[in-house]
């Protein structure tokens, strides 16, 4: 039962980890929750995946089978159907709590653990809307699974709230079922989801996308009745006067994801408040010696194609920190997001780690057709790169070279936009 490393959820971040940390001297665990891998891929039948990874497009399945078929002759152990209760470390190896019908309630240890848990979808009660409680009412990717791997069609007059891809693309979903799409709602004054699908998913079927607002009223006893939809001003409250009835059954909620990492509390990394993930360096390592974090456990991505090329990274990283006997360092530079950069990963720089360049990832908090963005390290302007066509739904990057790096101040980018 002892390991050099137990990777945790076999989606797309830890298969694309297990492939790249994977060596003959290594004895690697792969736990996951449910009876195969694949994770939240499984249940994406729409194409999309994979033009950056494999140079071809490919539906969320086909992209999972690539992956599998990647790993399943490696000599590791996989555990599916099988549940991680909680890590404990103690002096320097990690005490994983698990649960499954085979073993029951028992205790795995490792040198080093890779967390690739995936996401989970935020609710209705974490975002509080007003009104009655009837059923009808669920997240837009518990819908997809209803729908795409149970056969089950959840509603017949259908709205969504919340422009994230997942929505956007349950919109299309459910209009191809012959549902009837009354339309979603954002209450950003931008969507969030990317540009190509609001142009395939609303625009081609013509489904009404309304911007800065919200659901100010539900109404239904059993089963949904309908909303009412309301603008919202600057401070995101509600404006008179502004409210629109739909008669509906069914509400999806598409309204952001959080990474699944609560049930490791007990580690008691440091977490970003921006991203609801670990802090990392580099070497996606987190302030705990051993553990790291990559795909969406560490921060919500848009293309599964990145969150492949994330975790190869961050499981190449776990071999090299047990083939070198890697300890943690503590000569850090803060990487920060400055205007309009809403985060940046990593955000740290371990300046004790060899490395030529590391590629920064980061969100920008506004729209802007043309741009500049800049990274500074104190007063020094050290990097620039012009942009085009940003929103805050795609996920940037840049490669910063180390040989710009030349104090040990904090590292900042802004992005400004320009006409």
């Amino acid at each position: 039962m002892n390991y050099d490393l137990i990777i945790i959820g076999g989606g797309a971040a830890g298969i694309a980890a297990l492939k790249n940390a994977y060596d003959p001297s290594l004895n690697i665990l792969l736990v996951e929750r449910e009876k195969s891998l694949g994770g939240i891929l499984k249940q994406c039948i729409h194409n999309g995946f994979g033009v950056h990874h494999y140079n071809e497009e490919l539906t969320g399945p086909e992209y999972a089978v690539r992956g599998i078929e990647s790993v399943e002759n490696l000599d590791v152990e996989i555990l599916t159907e099988t549940t991680v209760i909680d890590i404990e470390k103690k002096d320097s190896v990690f005490n994983i709590r698990m649960t499954n019908t085979h073993d029951g309630e028992h205790t795995r240890s490792s040198k080093s653990i890779i967390l690739s848990s995936g996401c989970y979808e935020r609710t209705r009660g974490a975002i509080q809307l007003p009104g009655d409680r009837p059923a009808g009412i669920m997240p837009a990717g518990s819908a997809q699974r209803y729908l795409n791997m149970e056969g089950y069609l959840v509603g017949k007059k259908v709205f969504i709230l919340g422009s994230g891809d997942i929505g956007l693309i349950m919109a299309r979903r459910m209009k191809l079922e012959g549902t009837d799409v009354l339309g979603v709602a954002e209450i950003m004054p931008y969507s969030n989801g990317l540009t190509r699908n609001i142009v395939q998913c609303l625009h081609d079927f013509d489904i009404p996308l309304y911007l800065s607002h919200t659901i100010s009223d539900i109404r239904g006893k059993s089963r949904l009745e309908g909303i009412t939809l309301s603008e919202v001003d600057e401070e995101f409250n509600t404006i008179e006067g502004t409210e629109k009835d739909f008669d509906v059954d069914t509400l999806l909620l598409s309204v952001g994801l959080i990474p699944d990492i609560n049930m490791f509390e007990s580690l008691s990394f440091e977490t970003s408040k921006k991203t609801n993930g670990a802090v990392v360096d580099q070497t996606y390592q987190t302030s705990v010696e051993g553990l790291f974090a990559c795909g969406n456990a560490l921060h919500v991505h848009d293309l599964a194609d990145f969150v492949t090329e994330e975790s190869e990274k961050a499981g190449k990283a776990a071999k090299t920190f047990l083939m070198e006997n890697g300890q943690k360092n503590t000569s850090f530079i803060d990487l920060e997001a400055s205007n309009n950069i809403g985060y940046v990963l990593p955000q740290k720089l371990d300046m004790d780690q060899p490395f030529d360049s590391v590629e920064l990832s980061f969100r920008v908090t506004t729209k802007g057709d043309k741009g500049v963005f800049v990274i500074h390290q104190g007063d020094q302007e050290i990097m620039s790169k012009k942009a085009r066509f940003v929103v805050p739904a795609e996920m940037e990057k840049i490669t910063l070279k180390r040989e710009l790096i030349d104090t040990t101040e904090p590292i900042s980018i802004r992005f400004e936009v320009t006409k």
